[in-house]
């Protein structure tokens, strides 16, 4: 009998693509049961597009300022997920607001890595507020995308000590480092079926997570 074959991916980005390497490399190692099918940029110049192409993966440029409207372009967005068969969205530095015609269809099968610990400051500047705030640390957390903004619930959260000295630009990098370990994971938990979003909250294996998702420690792995 043979095995069913696994989830296909699109990565949405708009820059670097540097959560997209993270996706390729844990693909590539067999620690993500998945393929990623296809890298999606609202930026025509994205970096990323070029390193989805050096690993051979389909590129598609949908740029937003040719459209009237966020809807119109999250439309345009849903038309080239649909006819690629993609079965899970993954936002990796997408920096558009989604709207209810992208959301609604993938709801449930829809992640986005945010560089916070949410509910800490949700939208843009995470880490300069974080630090004009007096925080002793920041971090960085993957959530179901739902209709409120950065507001979907919670699946892992990584917490990374923040440094005298820190500068928003230091924070941000290694914070990033973090970013790259819990964002396949979670996505690994969500293409293995074990990951859910029911009732507005998310499950791992049929149990309620925290409310800020659970609380990752390197090395975890199941």
């Amino acid at each position: 009998m043979s095995q069913p074959a696994p989830p296909s991916l699109a990565v949405l980005i708009s820059g670097r693509g540097s959560n997209l390497q993270a996706f390729i490399d844990a693909c590539d190692a067999g620690q993500l049961p998945a393929r990623i099918t296809l890298v999606i940029s609202n930026n025509p110049a994205a970096a990323g597009l070029q390193r989805a192409e050096r690993a051979g993966i389909a590129t598609l440029s949908i740029d937003h300022r040719d459209y009237p409207s966020r809807e119109a372009f999250d439309q345009a967005l849903v038309d080239a997920l649909h006819s690629s068969d993609i079965d899970l969205v993954i936002l990796a530095g997408f920096m558009r607001i989604l709207t209810p015609v992208l959301i609604k269809p993938y709801l449930g099968r829809l992640l986005n890595i945010h560089p916070s610990l949410l509910p800490k400051y949700p939208g843009l500047k995470t880490h300069q507020r974080a630090l004009d705030a007096g925080d002793t640390e920041a971090g960085a957390t993957v959530h179901f995308v739902t209709q409120e903004l950065d507001g979907g619930p919670p699946v892992l959260q990584v917490r990374v000590p923040i440094e005298r000295g820190d500068t928003a630009d230091s924070l941000a990098a290694r914070v990033a480092v973090q970013e790259h370990a819990i964002y396949p994971l979670a996505a690994r938990w969500l293409a293995e079926g074990r990951l859910a979003l029911h009732d507005g909250g998310a499950t791992l294996d049929g149990q309620p997570l925290p409310a800020t998702g659970i609380d990752y420690t390197g090395g975890m792995s199941d």
